[in-house]
């Protein structure tokens, strides 16, 4: 019998249950308790690459970008091809600096999907219907609640407009994912407080003016390059209390 074979198969089922064992302090009895559970996503970021292909993005998502090294868990193709990059429990660099609610490390809380688009053609339907898949994959297999799916330009109002203005948010919200004004739209009440709104759905606040121009720009698909107001109008007024009274239901 030849045992080369064996002991390689041996060799390699050991390696793998050393890669899964749990990390253990070497200065502490380990006495393991059943009342854990593993780290997990509370969020999904969505971004558009800005780049010509997903040749062009696979390159820089496994090396840098001019800001440095960059990095997401998926990469989804205009044909609705996905690729995976980093594994759902790792920590991709993909959302930088910002915040969303309570959230300040969104790297550390959320998996990320960049989708190739080069910010100004509109998104194929065969690309939506992937990320659909995606999402209930995702948001099933890892308890990520379905309304927290946001986008780059949501957690970081100042730096970023991902995935643009021409972004479907409704339908995805029809699908189930996301969060989108039902019924129709009112006035809001005397002495509904906008800002507080738009803080309860997770927006940064500390430049407000940003913050109001990603908001419009998801919920109103207004770009962030054109000329708006500095304060909410009415139709943001029905809008975030449309949102607000979702969020009580």
């Amino acid at each position: 019998m030849n045992i080369k074979p064996l002991v390689a198969l041996a060799l390699t089922a050991a390696l793998a249950a050393c890669t899964h064992a749990p990390l253990r302090n070497p200065k502490a009895s380990w006495v393991p308790s059943p009342n854990q559970d593993a780290r997990r996503a509370l969020v999904i970021v969505l971004h558009y690459t800005q780049q010509d292909s997903v040749e062009e993005s696979l390159e820089t998502l496994r090396t840098a970008n001019s800001q440095g090294k960059v990095s997401a868990h998926y990469l989804l193709g205009k044909d609705g091809r996905l690729y995976q990059l980093v594994a759902d429990e790792a920590r991709a660099w993909h959302a930088g600096g910002g915040r969303w609610g309570t959230i300040t490390d969104l790297n550390s809380a959320s998996i990320g999907i960049e989708i190739d688009n080069n910010g100004v053609a509109p998104y194929p339907d065969v690309q939506i219907e992937a990320l659909i898949a995606l999402l209930e994959d995702l948001t099933t297999r890892l308890r990520i609640p379905k309304t927290q799916i946001i986008g780059h330009s949501d957690l970081a109002p100042t730096r970023k407009v991902d995935p643009g203005a021409h972004f479907p948010w409704k339908r995805l919200h029809d699908a189930g994912f996301g969060i989108w004004p039902s019924g129709e739209l009112v006035d809001a009440p005397a002495g509904f407080d906008p800002w507080l709104a738009m803080a309860a759905l997770g927006y940064p606040l500390a430049d407000r003016p940003a913050a109001l121009r990603a908001f419009r720009m998801r919920f109103r698909a207004i770009p962030a390059t054109q000329t708006q107001p500095a304060e909410p109008d009415a139709e943001d007024l029905r809008i975030l209390y449309a949102l607000s009274r979702n969020l009580v239901q």
